[in-house]
């Protein structure tokens, strides 16, 4: 049986190096209890209650090298950090593992040690010496403990934690479920499903269920089932199938096993017989209005107490699929007027004459989700059914089907359904977009769909982080994206290669005076901080290319820098008459102080193709103008006008190394993802990095309001004045006129000469 290790939120100092080799070993489960008087592990029949003596008991289960006499002393080192609060002290010691890490990569051996975790734990829990290692003074020490900090597993279980602190105010064990793991739970038994129906595409209110599922199954070594819920034959195809699985692949979610619904059809069928000749079920062929209406104004059905042999008499018509069956359907017998109205007599079988996916005309009825569900779980053996909230009235229904069947008991778990602002998670709403021509299809970068985020550079990684982030929450609220996108740039930004793009639009061709005579080719670090991703070409020329924006904000004999190269110092500047910045000269100023200026450029030789490559730069709003539809919104007078943005750049010809779906940053614009090559040009993605400028709605200030349908007829244009200055739009458009009487003062307009 797996170690348990206990640790209260609170806990002080934090036992940051425990908690981490417990997640990179996996030899314990983690528990976060805000009850417990102090950390703890239960192993063996032991129980631990020292934070050094855990970790070394963690490495030593798993298996971790301890072949170094020096591993006593880093371990007396980290219990010195804690304690040391002079300045000089602090660097001093800070210093010395930097030129201890110099040519090492690990603090013993060559690979990760209880060393490592008990060093990194110390420094992890101190604020003050987070502080010191962000001046990067200590560059060995901040690679390797950037190294551990960013581990899969040591992102993960910081995640947990952050749920765990983020629900320790609640007091009731529901809330805090999350927190502390499944009930009734079994270390090695525990079996979850995600079982989702085979009609369109997983979409982001999917990955959270997907993503719980596993990750509980992880936890506690067990296993997770894929079910396809294949009852419904009106919307399924094989087709769907395949692609969830691949929309799983793309998640990293992995069953163990693959079912469908239908597998057990037989089984179904046997058993809703069983509850017709206990009594407990009855067929019905009340009008589909009229029955809403009875169960809502909790009035009987006039079948209700037919026979055992009617209703087994109309449930054969049914099976059969006869004029007469069709106008039936069969209901379970759970009450009449139960506030619940869950438990008003659902209907459990239906007719349906149109062939299945899987097993072609053998049936003409099938089981409804809420009967088949839970049979189903009980009999593949799930322990665990985990259901977002928007199913809490059903579960007294869920747990009826199985007592009253005699079925093994399945726990549930309940967890509240994801939802995101300007953002359609109806598969009907989705299909039309696709249907309508208004998105390219299913892995549309604009979609919430798996394959939709994911290609517009959303990460695995973040889509876990977040979700296990949420913990046990309840609340059923649309979220902002900006906390996902935060979350994501969080995790690429340490690994995405370097690159420059200038817009081809407007691009200024500069003369580099004291540049190369001819070109020059030089190798640096695609990454400053993470020497790891290599090097890149970077070409030196005298003819140069830079934004017209920077060009536009360079003054008179300002000094710059050009970013991997040096200061330069701007000479003249020739500008046409509508303020465009034709060229610029500059003198080469190596010996210039780049601390001293205010502006770092980006820029491109200017000479031959193989400095520069021709780029498409891509940029999406949100699909449609309001951030919540109501029920009663019609979503074509909502869908956004203009969705995508297309800017035409050249990059620098290192681009060329890219292979699609490779995350990189271009430098001062943002970080993309490589997308493929059309029309013979490589188009990348902008990933949004969650600042407000990357995620808010571009359709207006007011679009959220205001159907897209409306349109606004433009005024006829006004010639413009000659002036050296660039234009600019005016910021009310037309001048705004109010008609009638006002109690304002007159004011004439900014715009009036």
């Amino acid at each position: 049986m797996a170690a348990t290790l206990t640790i209260p939120t609170k806990f002080s100092p934090f036992p940051f190096a425990a908690l981490s080799i417990a997640a990179s070993t996996g030899k314990s489960v983690l528990v976060f209890d805000e009850t417990a008087a102090g950390i703890s592990l239960i192993l063996n029949g032991s129980t631990i209650t020292e934070e050094e003596e855990i970790v070394q008991a963690l490495a030593k289960e798993g298996g971790l090298s301890e072949d170094s006499s020096k591993t006593p002393s880093f371990f007396a080192l980290a219990k010195s950090l804690r304690t040391i609060t002079a300045h000089p002290e602090l660097v001093a010691a800070l210093d010395s593992l930097d030129n201890f890490l110099a040519f090492r990569t690990f603090l013993v051996g060559h690979s990760i040690t209880s060393a490592d975790w008990i060093v990194w734990g110390s420094l992890k829990g101190s604020i003050k010496i987070l502080g010191l290692l962000k001046n990067n003074q200590q560059p060995h020490l901040l690679r390797w403990f950037t190294y551990l900090d960013t581990l899969k597993e040591t992102r993960s279980v910081l995640a947990e934690l952050a749920a765990a602190k983020a629900t320790k105010a609640r007091s009731n064990k529901t809330a805090a479920g999350f927190a502390l793991g499944l009930q009734n739970a079994i270390d090695g038994q525990v079996v979850t499903r995600f079982p989702p129906e085979p009609s369109g595409y997983l979409h982001i209110g999917h990955t959270k269920a997907a993503i719980l599922n596993q990750y509980f199954a992880k936890m506690y070594h067990g296993k997770l089932i894929i079910r396809f819920d294949d009852t419904n034959p009106s919307k399924e195809k094989t087709e769907f199938e395949d692609t969830i699985l691949e929309d799983l692949q793309l998640l990293d979610i992995h069953g163990d096993v693959v079912t469908h619904t239908s597998d057990h059809f037989q089984t179904l069928y046997d058993l809703a017989i069983k509850l017709v000749k206990s009594g407990k079920a009855y067929a019905d062929d009340t009008l589909q209005e009229q029955m809403r209406a009875e169960r809502m104004n909790g009035v009987a059905s006039i079948h209700r107490d037919d026979s055992v042999e009617d209703n087994l008499k109309h449930f054969d018509e049914m099976t059969v699929g006869t004029e007469e069956g069709l106008r039936w359907c069969l209901r379970a017998k759970m009450s009449v007027d139960d506030p619940n109205k869950a438990l008003r007599d659902p209907v459990i079988y239906r007719c349906n004459l149109l062939p299945h996916h899987r097993t072609g005309d053998k049936w003409k009825v099938y089981p409804t989700y809420d009967f088949a569900c839970p049979v189903v779980d009980s009999i593949e053996g799930v322990t665990h059914a985990l259901r977002t909230n928007e199913y809490r009235d059903r579960n007294p229904q869920y747990q009826w089907m199985i007592t009253a069947l005699e079925l093994r008991k399945v726990n549930i778990w309940d967890f509240s359904r994801l939802n995101f602002i300007y953002t359609l998670l109806s598969k009907r709403k989705l299909h039309e977009f696709v249907n309508k021509g208004l998105v390219r299809g299913w892995d549309d970068p604009r979609f919430p769909t798996v394959r939709g985020i994911r290609r517009r550079g959303m990460t695995v990684e973040a889509l876990t982080q977040f979700m296990l982030s949420q913990g046990p929450s309840q609340a059923v609220v649309s979220m902002e994206w900006d906390s996902i996108w935060s979350t994501n740039k969080k995790i690429i930004d340490p690994i995405a290669p370097r690159h420059w793009a200038i817009l081809t639009k407007k691009s200024v061709p500069v003369t580099i005076q004291g540049g190369p005579a001819s070109l020059e080719i030089k190798a640096v670090p695609k990454h400053k901080k993470n020497a790891e991703l290599g090097e890149k070409k970077t070409l030196y020329s005298s003819l140069i290319i830079v934004e017209q924006e920077d060009a536009q904000s360079f003054e008179d004999q300002e000094e710059v820098t050009l970013m991997d190269w040096g200061n330069a110092i701007v000479r003249s500047k020739t500008v046409d008459a509508t303020g465009i910045v034709t060229s610029i000269v500059m003198d080469l100023n190596l010996e210039g102080d780049f601390r001293k200026t205010k502006k770092k450029i980006t820029w491109l030789a200017n000479s031959t193709s193989a400095s520069q490559e021709p780029v498409t730069l891509l940029d999406y709003d949100y699909l449609i103008t309001k951030k919540k539809l109501e029920e009663d919104d019609n979503v074509a007078d909502y869908i956004t006008p203009v969705t995508e943005f297309r800017e035409e750049a050249v990059a620098d010809a290192n681009v060329n190394d890219l292979n699609k779906g490779d995350i990189i940053q271009f430098e001062r614009k943002g970080y993309y993802v490589y997308d493929g090559i059309t029309n013979g040009v490589k188009e990348f993605i902008l990933i949004p990095d969650g600042r407000t400028s990357s995620i808010a709605s571009k359709a207006g200030l007011n679009a959220a309001a205001q159907p897209a349908a409306v349109a606004v007829s433009a005024a006829p244009a006004t010639p413009a004045p000659v002036s050296r200055m660039y234009t600019m739009d005016k910021i009310y458009d037309e001048d705004i006129k109010q008609d009638g009487a006002s109690a304002m003062y007159k004011m004439d307009s900014v715009y009036d000469s």
